[in-house]
């Protein structure tokens, strides 16, 4: 069973950065896809970057392109979305979740493990 920790959410003002980082009990072909997702109150979850761990491939929301950043340290087994120019809309409970199957995707319901989330508070 993959376990995935996040950490790094917090309070920011708005034009902000952050740097969330996903910790992964493994890094095998259960973890060859890691993604970041965000929820906000009310919302539906959604994908914001993803990235092949074996390969370093990576694909961006159009809503964050620019300002978010998904990256990987293999030898830490730890997956970061570092958030440029945070926004008052970026404010969200953020997740890491990992998937197995060949693909990169931001689709919710393609990822098979997910982490408890970190919340991302950001003020105006």
């Amino acid at each position: 069973q993959v376990q995935l920790v996040e950490s790094g959410g917090g309070s920011v003002q708005a034009g902000g950065s952050l740097r969330l980082s996903c910790a992964a009990s493994e890094y095998t072909s259960s973890t060859q896809y890691m993604g970041w997702f965000r929820q906000a109150p009310g919302k539906e979850r959604e994908g914001i970057a993803t990235l092949n761990t074996a390969t370093g491939r990576t694909a961006t929301a159009d809503s964050v392109k620019g300002r978010f950043t998904i990256s990987q340290d293999k030898a830490k087994n730890t997956v970061y979305l570092k958030m440029n120019s945070l926004k008052p809309e970026d404010t969200a409970m953020y997740y890491c979740a990992a998937r197995t199957q060949w693909g990169l995707t931001l689709r919710v319901d393609e990822y098979t493990y997910w982490g408890q989330g970190t919340q991302v508070t950001v003020s105006s």
